[in-house]
């Protein structure tokens, strides 16, 4: 038997974010569930972003690499 994790799946369902009672809750698929300050919310949005864009421009990159080989 291995002991190896399985390999993370990416999920392609955004998660959905709301307020209630003063704090920012973001509800993902597969039933995640965050309860987050808005100061933290913020911070979160930011870091998702900007990873986002590295994703984008690894893919740019790697793309460009295959192209010019």
């Amino acid at each position: 038997m291995s002991n190896r994790p399985a390999p993370l799946k990416p999920c392609d369902v955004a998660g959905k974010a709301s307020v209630e009672d003063g704090v920012v809750l973001l509800d993902g698929p597969d039933g995640v569930a965050v309860t987050m300050t808005a100061d933290a919310a913020e911070g979160t949005a930011d870091s998702l972003l900007q990873a986002a864009a590295q994703v984008r421009k690894d893919r740019e990159s790697a793309a460009r690499k295959t192209t010019d080989e």
